[in-house]
């Protein structure tokens, strides 16, 4: 999840607080509506396309480190090294209207410390952040009403009532309209198939089943910009598909802005389009998920069924054999050498071939990458 989070109790309870606490009422959007809808229902004038600001972000926290040992532990009382620690180094990035971000990157990268600034539960040591138009940490009820935020390993809900009791209190905190709660609740109750879950206490409710719900509690009131971590975590794979299915139809047909924030790096591939790395509170990479293929993973893996074994390779230079097993053989090759139309063209020339295929690098092997050797252009083992 993300990194050193604090408890979603904490967390939830505050929120509460901050809606509870906004005297003017506001009547949500109907649920993942247009972008134009959404701007002219939440109060908030829309900011040029752009839903979440963040500009040259940091945030240090004073750090104390102290001896080891018995004597270590004297000499502790009367004095410590103190020291500054940079959780995230001035970034800045821009999130459109409709777009579905992966925020990613190694426990302490700073994820989570993000979060926390643009949910309004931390203030920044310099620069500025705004979602939908508010400083998120200078005006926390507003900034609830315009976000959801869902953690894979904490819920909103509350545990010993039914999920449709969790839904109905979240709708009096929220102030949600009557009407607007009824189109909202009823859509998300037919999409996520939550008819069978609403009589059952939450406690009693299967991961996979709670996590509807959560995602639900989370749209009741119609935000503008959903925050996900882990989401998936722990899900088995009918579940996990569900989810990923709800939220890609929230997003591809229906405009929803999401944040996800994840170690699962096949939810970042089959969601996201556009990913941003942090890498020890620094943006290392911020562009499209495929140009990241593009730009990060030029080698590549072939894998090639011969009719017949006895058939030698072409003789193709930049080109190595990784592996063999019966008549199949893997190739490896860089396409900063040569092409996998060339390496295709020069096997068919030579060989009777049954089958034939290229395997893409994931996105995760060139996270890691990234992670193990920097930010630089280099090959990627499929």
């Amino acid at each position: 999840g993300i990194d050193s989070f604090s408890p979603i109790p904490s967390v939830t309870f505050n929120m509460r607080q901050c809606v509870i606490a906004a005297t003017t009422p506001r009547k949500p959007s109907v649920l993942l509506k247009s972008n134009d809808e959404r701007n002219t229902t939440t109060g908030n004038p829309p900011v040029s396309g752009v839903i979440i600001r963040v500009e040259n972000l940091t945030r240090q926290f004073g750090m104390t480190e102290g001896r080891s040992g018995f004597a270590g532990s004297v000499l502790n009382l009367f004095s410590r090294r103190h020291y500054v620690k940079k959780a995230i180094d001035n970034i800045s990035f821009n999130i459109g209207e409709g777009e579905f971000v992966g925020y990613v990157g190694e426990n302490g990268a700073g994820k989570s410390t993000t979060i926390k600034i643009l949910t309004g539960i931390l203030t920044p040591t310099s620069g500025r952040a705004e979602v939908a138009g508010i400083v998120p940490y200078e005006n926390r009820a507003n900034n609830a009403k315009n976000i959801g935020v869902v953690f894979g390993q904490r819920t909103q809900l509350w545990w010993d009532l039914p999920a449709r009791e969790s839904f109905d209190l979240l709708r009096s905190i929220y102030k949600v309209d009557d009407a607007v709660f009824r189109k909202n609740f009823d859509e998300l109750s037919e999409t996520l198939e939550l008819g069978p879950l609403l009589s059952v206490p939450v406690r009693k409710l299967s991961l996979g089943q709670r996590m509807r719900c959560d995602i639900a509690a989370a749209l009741l009131h119609g935000p503008r910009a959903l925050f996900l971590d882990e989401p998936t975590i722990g899900l088995d794979v009918i579940a996990k598909d569900q989810v990923r299915k709800f939220l890609r139809r929230a997003n591809r047909e229906n405009g929803a802005t999401i944040i996800l924030t994840t170690h699962d790096m096949d939810d970042i591939e089959a969601l996201c389009e556009r990913i941003i790395i942090l890498d020890e509170g620094k943006i290392a990479y911020d562009g499209a998920t495929e140009k990241l293929k593009d730009d990060y993973a030029r080698e590549k893996l072939l894998e090639v069924e011969l009719n017949d074994t006895s058939q030698p390779l072409p003789d193709m230079p930049k080109v190595e054999v990784t592996r063999r097993e019966a008549n199949r053989v893997w190739l490896k090759f860089s396409q900063d050498d040569v092409t996998a139309q060339d390496v295709i063209s020069r096997i068919l020339g030579a060989c009777v071939v049954n089958d034939i295929s290229i395997h893409e690098p994931k996105v995760g092997d060139i996270v890691r990458n990234i992670y193990s050797h920097g930010l630089r252009k280099h090959g990627v083992d499929a």
